[in-house]
């Protein structure tokens, strides 16, 4: 009998070992399950500045009168806190004030302003109404002119041609001030100060450890041409990466693969397709917390 309950004793305890060391498996196992990792983010930004620039509007060489009123109208939102209103709306979770763009017209008084609406924050489309920085600007510089508000929507690299060609008033589009844009067009007083950045995939860790544009501009000079860094035509990342005299640009020996927005650009760059993106930077944290929301 006694060797009998022993038997059972050790046979119970070989069971009690055996559940737990199930129950242990199945508690890792749901562990690994739920700890798998954190979500990857699609793309991020590498948050360091890569030039210094400022924004301006380009003015039909031959209207004076417009550069004036231009010029006039910047210095009174800056003086009286509208344009920083203006800007909290799109930085600083405000409500983004739509404008309509009307018919063109040449038999009517209209201010006819050329623009890119693919550069969110400061110009972009839902359906048929423009929102952005530089089109609530554009709104107020017509009602000071007391004149009707078109919009002409083009590629951004034919934007400043535009008013050269005299088909509009005023380029209104984020540019960057440059010595060969103002050759094309006058510009008004700086409104925005802004610079370039980069963009990588979530899970890149290359640049992670930098700290400033010294050690970022070390890891891109040492790239080469078998590298591809995405941007938007005509605009200041292909300058930065192809290089420019006119604005301080060295370049870089890695390739530059052009797009007609950095949106397309930035999903190229998760599709595989090239490896970085550099565009400006208020467009650059626009586009990727948009994909990041749906991926």
């Amino acid at each position: 009998m006694k060797k009998v309950l022993k038997i059972m004793s050790v046979l119970l305890a070989v069971a009690v070992v055996a559940v737990s060391f199930a129950a242990c498996s199945d508690s890792t196992d749901d562990a690994s399950n739920t700890n798998g990792g954190a979500d990857t983010q699609a793309v991020k930004v590498i948050d360091i500045n890569l030039s210094d620039e400022e924004y301006a509007f380009g003015v039909d060489k031959n209207q004076p009168e417009l550069m004036e009123e231009a010029n006039a109208l910047i210095a009174e939102i800056k003086a009286d806190g509208t344009l920083d209103e203006i800007c909290n709306r799109y930085f600083g979770g405000g409500t983004p004030v739509g404008v309509t763009s009307a018919a063109l017209d040449t038999s009517k008084d209209q201010l006819v302003v050329a623009t890119n609406a693919e550069f969110e924050p400061f110009e972009y489309k839902s359906g048929d109404t423009f929102y952005g920085i530089d089109m609530e600007i554009a709104q107020l510089l017509a009602d000071r002119l007391g004149k009707e508000l078109v919009i002409q929507d083009m590629n951004f690299d034919a934007v400043v041609l535009s008013v050269q060609q005299q088909q509009c008033d005023i380029a209104m589009a984020g540019l960057t001030v440059s010595e060969e844009r103002a050759q094309q067009v006058d510009f008004t007083e700086s409104y925005y100060e802004a610079s370039q950045k980069l963009i990588v995939r979530g899970d890149d860790t290359t640049f992670d450890a930098c700290t400033d544009k010294a050690s970022v501009d070390a890891i891109l000079n040492g790239l080469d041409s078998s590298v591809k860094i995405g941007g938007q035509n005509g605009t200041t990342g292909q300058s930065y990466v192809q290089g420019s005299e006119d604005l301080g640009f060295a370049g870089l020996q890695a390739q530059f693969v052009g797009y007609q927005s950095g949106s397309l650009a930035v999903n190229d760059l998760i599709n595989g397709n090239v490896d970085y993106v550099i565009i400006d930077a208020a467009p650059a944290e626009a586009i990727v917390s948009s994909i990041n929301a749906v991926n």
